[in-house]
């Protein structure tokens, strides 16, 4: 972790990164993961790219570079299996930003959406 993101991601954060589908279509997830973060709501953020029906519920920023759309985020911790039964939300969108003073480890913005 770069020196930025220590003094910067202190909050955390529970995710649960989609490992698959069963035979009925359902995702299935690795278990929860624990991400060191910073959270909010950014309404400066303009993401025309990704559809009108999109509206950002959170933005967490983070050096955790293994998130993907379809996973579940969620502020805090928590052991759940099920990301859906601990109230997490679906990573719609992700912007990654270059490490501009260590370059060490890229950051990224994981946007969820209703």
């Amino acid at each position: 972790m770069s020196n930025t993101a220590n003094w910067a991601y202190t909050a955390k954060a529970t995710l649960w990164r989609v490992y698959g589908e069963n035979e009925y279509g359902k995702k299935i997830f690795h278990p929860p993961e624990l991400i060191y973060c910073d959270y909010g709501f950014d309404s400066a953020l303009k993401l025309g790219d990704i559809g009108s029906g999109f509206v950002i519920k959170n933005t967490f920023w983070t050096e955790y570079s293994q998130a993907n759309q379809g996973d579940f985020i969620l502020v805090g911790e928590s052991l759940e299996v099920d990301p859906i039964k601990a109230g997490a939300d679906e990573i719609k969108h992700i912007i990654r930003y270059a490490d501009t003073f260590e370059r060490i480890a890229d950051d990224y913005a994981l946007i969820t959406g209703v």
